[in-house]
């Protein structure tokens, strides 16, 4: 079995596939401090509900934005799992693309797992949305490559933002309110989140393809959109053709296929 982790700025995600299925995913708050001993403590038991050992491990991978989580993770693997992971960034990991930056260093581990992923499940050219904690938008070519993103501020960042920032103006639940014009202060921030979603991701999408078919070729570009809020802006933005909850944990078995 392959432990995949995918630590992010909101949460560390732990996934157990086994071949080439997902057996189990299970996420817990990031915070810079946890030990590689706490990790285990956490997972042990959620891994013994699903009769899972330790020692069913033979493997394991990391992709993190996160620099201080990745020394207690890469301990957790090697006192616990008897396993040195591979970590996605570091120089002996091929993900079989090119990142065609000034800095290829500069991209987060997370968008070049999304982007193997999204290759390889649905080809390209592609622009892939991640609602995370922010929402960033990563263009990939018909090979594969990574050519270039977006990166803009969370949902919930903007939200946790706003209520921070305006005394009075409480922090509101983020979902599609029943109307445009707000009739009160949570509806109206709730809309204008919403919809300026909405707003954002419809205008920058035009505008990476308007973008990316002069530099490149008339070819259209597929969307997809990956995140815990993905689902609720799936039925608003028309340009979103697919949603993959688990494109990121796919692309961490798929690089750990390509280096075993």
């Amino acid at each position: 079995m392959l432990l995949a982790i995918d630590a992010g700025n909101t949460n560390i995600v732990f996934a157990i596939h086994e071949g080439t299925e997902l057996r189990h995913k299970w996420r817990i708050s990031s915070t810079s401090s946890r030990t590689a001993d706490e990790y285990m403590v956490w997972l042990t038991q959620l891994m013994n509900l699903e009769d899972i050992s330790p020692k069913n491990i033979s493997g394991a991978i990391i992709a993190t934005v996160v620099p201080q989580a990745l020394f207690p993770l890469q301990l957790l693997c090697r006192r616990y799992f008897d396993c040195t992971a591979l970590v996605i960034g570091e120089d002996n990991v091929d993900l079989g693309l090119q990142v065609k930056l000034d800095n290829p260093k500069e991209v987060g581990a997370d968008r070049l797992v999304n982007a193997v992923a999204a290759h390889k499940k649905y080809g390209g050219p592609m622009i892939i949305i991640d609602f995370g904690t922010a929402t960033t938008f990563d263009i990939i070519d018909n090979q594969g490559n990574y050519c270039g993103g977006i990166i803009s501020p969370g949902v919930n960042l903007s939200v946790e933002a706003l209520h921070m920032a305006a005394a009075k103006l409480p922090r509101v639940a983020v979902e599609k309110p029943d109307q445009v014009i707000g009739t009160g202060t949570v509806s109206a921030i709730q809309s204008g989140i919403f919809w300026g979603y909405v707003g954002l991701v419809e205008g920058v999408v035009e505008r990476i393809k308007q973008e990316f078919s002069y530099s490149n070729s008339d070819e259209e570009m597929k969307v997809l959109a990956t995140g815990g809020l993905a689902p609720l802006f799936n039925d608003e933005v028309a340009a979103i053709e697919v949603v993959d909850q688990e494109l990121t944990t796919y692309g961490l078995f798929e690089i750990y296929s390509r280096n075993k």
